[in-house]
């Protein structure tokens, strides 16, 4: 990772699961030139791993804490994330 490449895991919770907030987070990072993963969780979480410019990690950050249209968001908590192998953004199995 370089100086100006960061890299975290997010994990949102509330009602994300049902709501198109995996497509819509992955139309949202590529918009942010992000790279990484979005899948859901067992739980009704969804997480997630992105890696680029802090701003651009900032941005999906701060648009995770609203999520799509009816998607009701309750927290984001994140972690540093590993950035090894990320390539463009998909949803993951």
């Amino acid at each position: 990772m370089t100086a100006d490449r960061h890299c975290v895991a997010v994990r949102v919770t509330g009602r994300v699961q049902g709501v198109g907030f995996r497509d819509w987070t992955v139309g949202e990072a590529r918009r942010l030139g992000l790279e990484g993963w979005v899948r859901n969780q067992p739980d009704g979480s969804v997480k997630a791993v992105i890696a680029g410019s802090e701003a651009a990690i900032a941005s999906m950050l701060n648009a995770f804490r609203h999520g799509p249209p009816g998607a009701r968001v309750i927290d984001v908590m994140q972690e540093h994330g590993d950035d090894v192998g990320l390539s463009g953004f998909v949803i993951a199995p």
